[in-house]
């Protein structure tokens, strides 16, 4: 998946723009000043973000425009105007967890949307689940639904070696039902970890659309009417694991954040021979859920990097 993007390396091995250290400055500024006297200086951030960063500009715009174009939505084609007012989203985003972090965002400020009651049903059952995200919304809410609302322990997977440090300052805010677990590798002692947390009746939670788990897997799909590279990883995982999986979207509509659980598959399974169709199958139908949930929140979409190749037919 990655023909004809060699000399653009991967987003995972970009350094970042911030840090741990930085990142919990800002958490200790906030909790000093306060949101609205930090505010002024996370916008002056972004909006530098805005001026500085072309690519990060152009991949916002070809969103706005791959889904415009999908949709038929005349008045969602991207401007200028449009692409500054998704990085502003992102700053509304980010001081929101920043109130996350620092306990001023509680379950009073949240709806749980949970049509077919699955995440209450399965907590009551004493069983685990994988709920698979994506980087549309702010999932740094779903923290309100872990610590006040359902009371289990949320495993959240990531692919990042400064997991521990984010645990730390999880724990300095007062999280003790959210931890970042550092998975780059499925090797036997990750799966024995992840299968005995399951077991416990804990929950796992990941993306669906960024790094893969195991190495370069990647399976292509139509997202937004363009052939877009997805991890295999979510997929492999919930296979191996043979444990349900849910969709989970957190989005702020009309100033209120709304958690999504959407029912997804019981169980994934699959013969040797069938594995790759199997896969490919439920990665389309998680393209074309996500793609129907970014309707609803065109400007909550915060992958700032080239999602689509659209040199060639492959994806980045």
């Amino acid at each position: 998946a990655q023909v004809g993007r060699m000399s653009q390396p991967h987003w995972a091995g970009q350094r970042g723009r911030g840090s741990f250290i930085l990142m919990k400055f800002t958490a200790w500024l906030a909790r000093l000043l306060g949101r609205r006297l930090i505010s002024p200086l996370l916008y002056l951030i972004v909006l530098y973000f805005y001026l500085f960063g072309a690519e990060a500009r152009r991949s916002i715009y070809q969103y706005q425009r791959n889904l415009a174009t999908w949709s038929g939505r005349r008045e969602l084609q991207p401007s200028r105007l449009s692409v500054l007012r998704h990085f502003m989203s992102f700053t509304d985003t980010l001081l929101d967890k920043l109130d996350v972090w620092n306990g001023k965002l509680g379950l009073e400020q949240v709806t749980l949307i949970d049509p077919s009651n699955a995440c209450t049903q399965l907590r009551q059952e004493g069983r685990g689940q994988m709920l698979v995200a994506a980087h549309l919304g702010n999932l740094e809410v779903c923290r309100a639904l872990a610590e006040l609302g359902e009371q289990v322990t949320m495993n959240v997977l990531v692919h990042t070696k400064h997991a521990e440090q984010f645990n730390r300052l999880l724990g300095e805010a007062g999280a003790t039902h959210l931890r970042l677990i550092q998975v780059s590798e499925l090797d036997a002692a990750i799966m024995l970890q992840l299968s005995e947390r399951l077991e416990r009746g804990e929950w796992l939670a990941i993306a669906g659309d960024r790094v893969p788990l195991t190495g370069s897997r990647t399976v292509n799909v139509n997202f937004l009417g363009k052939p877009a590279a997805f991890p295999q990883g979510p997929w492999l995982l919930a296979g191996l694991l043979q444990c349900p999986v849910n969709l989970i979207h957190c989005l702020k509509i009309d100033s209120r954040y709304q958690v999504i659980i959407e029912p997804f598959a019981e169980r994934l399974q699959w013969k040797r021979s069938e594995r790759d169709a199997v896969i490919r199958h439920w990665t389309q139908r998680y393209a074309d859920q996500l793609a129907q949930r970014c309707l609803e929140a065109p400007l909550q979409w915060f992958n700032f990097y080239p999602f689509w190749n659209e040199d060639d037919d492959t994806s980045a």
